[in-house]
């Protein structure tokens, strides 16, 4: 979706509001592997190699409560490519939807969009049943109601998640909106990738009912499910945003509100890392790229992997979080990415970052 395709709620993607890309960007990049690329176990230790197997195997999720409040009602706050998805992937699970954005004209666009979405899902899951097809197709689009009234589309919700622009104010306001025409009962979730939950929950009188569900682009596509817990998250809401999870095919994971989570947290400092390593002189860029690849079995080294991102956008959450907090080492500026950002090259997209393109 182009900027001017944007949706007044945007959720992420919006041309004023790019530094939040890196957060969709980074779990997605690791679809842009090559099909012959295998990774190689064999050149792990064996001890790790066995404890890698059968964790990918197992593959566990967040212990969910039997008892867990039953969410049936979502109302979706932002119609954009994360609202849009999250949305899709509710549906499909037989929930009822209400997607809500400002304009009819962009509800309509992602409706559209959704349709198209849920085509190939079918189209995959029912290869040569095309009863079954049309019968899933019809069964998810009729789960999902759109409007631009947020006071309806909350009143009866079991929960309601944002998917707006990664803004605090807007967040705020959109949760100060939806506490004051919510049931009592109703959950209230944020699909932030950068803010920190307690400053969006600021506003918020029933603090104990909001968390953080924070999914990853494209939400169809993406089996992960950030559950993010604040220090004011009851064990109920967290129960009931596991459940939640499980009930629309998502493979779930609980940590607290810690910058970037758990995904996001681990892969910002790794390739800051790599340019520190490159700054003190230990390695050459290209050589660092190939040892994170054969030894590691990664797709991509982390110089390619800014440059995928973008060094820019890449910049932006760095310098964001060491704002936050400055002693925190793994969040110090790069030298080498900030002068390469003043010279313009911000990576693929600009032809040439850390390595050309051109």
């Amino acid at each position: 979706m182009s900027p001017s395709q944007s949706s007044p709620y945007d959720d992420g993607y919006h041309i004023q509001m790019y530094h939040s890309e890196l957060f969709y960007l980074l779990p997605h990049i690791f679809h842009h592997i090559p099909q012959d690329y295998h990774p190689m176990p064999m050149l792990l230790p064996r001890s790790i190699g066995a404890v890698l197997s059968v964790s990918v195997r197992g593959l566990s999720r967040s212990t969910i409560n039997s008892s867990s409040k039953q969410i049936k009602n979502v109302t979706i706050i932002g119609s954009g490519l994360m609202g849009s998805g999250i949305a899709q992937v509710t549906a499909q699970a037989q929930l009822d939807v209400i997607l809500v954005d400002k304009e009819d004209k962009i509800l309509e666009r992602a409706r559209t969009a959704i349709k198209k979405s849920v085509e190939r899902v079918a189209n995959k899951k029912f290869i040569e049943d095309q009863k079954a097809q049309k019968a899933f197709i019809s069964d998810t689009i009729s789960k999902i109601k759109t409007t631009t009234n947020v006071q309806e589309a909350v009143k009866r919700a079991d929960l309601v998640i944002e998917a707006i622009v990664e803004n605090l104010e807007a967040k705020q306001k959109v949760f100060d909106e939806i506490e004051a025409n919510s049931s009592s009962a109703t959950l209230m979730a944020t699909n932030t990738s950068s803010l920190r939950l307690r400053d969006v929950a600021a506003h918020l009188k029933r603090k104990s009912q909001f968390g953080g569900l924070h999914f990853f682009n494209p939400v169809p596509v993406m089996k992960l499910l950030e559950i993010v817990k604040h220090s004011d998250t009851s064990d109920q809401t967290h129960q009931a945003f596991l459940a939640y999870g499980k009930a629309i095919g998502k493979i779930t994971v609980s940590c607290k509100d810690t910058p970037g989570f758990i995904v996001n947290r681990l892969l910002v400092p790794y390739m800051f890392d790599a340019l520190r390593m490159y700054e003190r002189g230990d390695a050459s860029m290209r050589d660092i790229d190939t040892a994170m690849k054969l030894g590691a079995g990664y797709p991509m080294g982390p110089f390619e992997l800014l440059d995928y991102v973008g060094l820019d956008t890449s910049k932006f959450i760095v310098d964001g979080w060491n704002a936050l907090y400055p002693d925190e080492p793994s969040f110090k500026p790069s030298a080498t990415l900030n002068r390469l950002v003043s010279q313009g090259k911000l990576g693929r997209k600009s032809g040439e970052g850390f390595y050309s393109y051109k």
